[in-house]
């Protein structure tokens, strides 16, 4: 009885659809960072993937993926909370957008490219942006 019920479980996991399989990539992003999991976003992140953004100074800031990794210590949490905006895929090739807050600080936007190759889903680029998290007004 105990195989028939790993079995029925190994069949459900093979039968996510497309839409689950992304998310739990970028699930593996939102929560591998919050967490300080550095193994789950070597696990969504291509090994040659880089993040960008565009700098005050209005220049390309190219950062190389392995060391944003390599930044999460295991075991240390942040103090942020993600969220998936929108996915939108055809194939293989997706576009992702999240919202990462980090209270009382800033709120980032991340766009993503994913691509599925070797049966799994790959973030292979980041590109984000911020703003400042809005002030509270205090009341009298």
């Amino acid at each position: 009885m105990l195989f028939f019920g790993l079995n029925a479980k190994a069949q459900t996991e093979n039968s996510k659809t497309e839409t689950e399989q992304f998310t739990e990539t970028l699930m593996d992003y939102i929560e591998g960072t919050a967490n300080g999991e550095p193994n789950r976003l070597k696990k969504a992140f291509h090994p040659d993937f880089n993040l960008y953004s565009v700098t005050k100074e209005d220049s390309l800031n190219i950062w190389i993926g392995a060391d944003y990794i390599s930044n999460i210590k295991e075991g240390e949490k942040s103090n942020r909370i993600g969220r998936i905006l929108s996915i939108d895929y055809e194939n293989d090739a997706a576009i992702a957008k999240a919202e990462i807050v980090f209270p009382n600080w800033r709120i980032f936007t991340d766009y993503f490219l994913l691509l599925k190759y070797k049966g799994s889903w790959k973030i292979v680029h980041k590109s984000y942006t911020w703003r400042e998290y809005p002030k509270t007004i205090e009341k009298n």
